[in-house]
């Protein structure tokens, strides 16, 4: 729903929440680009409104019994891209930019602590790798499990891992993104069906990821520069772009 939209049409649309007995929904704040769900509160109509105009996450703080938005005093605010509502039109999704930490712990999300899996919270008090163990999508996780191969200490003798053999061997790395991105397109070439173009392309971001760590370049970067092209010509975008450095 546009910022701009009719507001007589966003009253409509806010007659059709079903709130609870206090006159509230569930809404869940989420980051766009990781995919990570940074906070759940509960709104209601003002705060869906404004939510919905201001294009800032805001809710209703039960214990304040008033509306709030996020940030307004950590300066730390979620702007609101999209906004989604489920069947049951109980609850929405804010899909957002968090502008810093949203925990009040400093954490990137609420969600940082495990509960399930041998150092969770549900076994160990705290929960999560040593109390701090933030949900992660699949792609995150390797982005993660790369930036500790980069940090791990390797003692003289000892066999260092592929990924950290890559970060110690611009040229290897290079060379495999390139080998590997070739063999994805041998999948389309000589029709090796989807799972093998799966498995290539599973070789291709994983080998690129690495290269992109190497640079101080996060997928967050890159998901947020491709968010930038949505509706625009890919022709116009490439040529908008400023030349190579020779």
């Amino acid at each position: 729903m546009a910022a701009d939209a009719d507001p007589e049409q966003i009253e409509k649309f806010l007659d059709g929440l079903k709130c609870d007995d206090k006159g509230l929904v569930v809404a869940i704040a989420q980051d766009v680009d990781t995919g990570a769900i940074l906070m759940q509160g509960f709104a209601d109509r003002t705060a869906v409104r404004s939510t919905i105009t201001q294009k800032k996450a805001t809710f209703f703080s039960r214990s304040r019994q008033a509306q709030w938005t996020k940030g307004e005093t950590s300066g730390n605010f979620i702007s609101v891209k999209s906004i989604h509502i489920d069947c049951d039109k109980d609850s929405l999704i804010y899909l957002g930019v968090p502008d810093g930490p949203t925990c009040h712990t400093g954490a990137h999300t609420c969600y940082y602590s495990r509960v399930d899996g041998e150092d969770g919270a549900a076994f160990v008090d705290g929960g999560g790798a040593h109390g701090h163990e933030e949900a992660m999508t699949t792609l995150y996780e390797l982005e993660a499990t790369i930036k500790a191969r980069r940090a791990d200490v390797v003692k003289e003798g000892d066999k260092p891992s592929w990924t950290r053999r890559l970060l110690d061997d611009p040229e290897l790395l290079c060379k495999k993104v390139r080998e590997e991105a070739g063999e994805l397109c041998e999948t389309l070439e000589n029709d090796e069906g989807k799972e093998r173009a799966a498995s290539e392309m599973a070789d291709v971001l994983y080998h690129s990821m690495v290269l992109l760590n190497l640079q101080g370049v996060e997928m967050e970067d890159v998901f947020a520069v491709l968010r930038g092209r949505f509706g625009t010509s890919g022709v116009e975008e490439k040529a908008s772009r400023p030349p190579k450095k020779k």
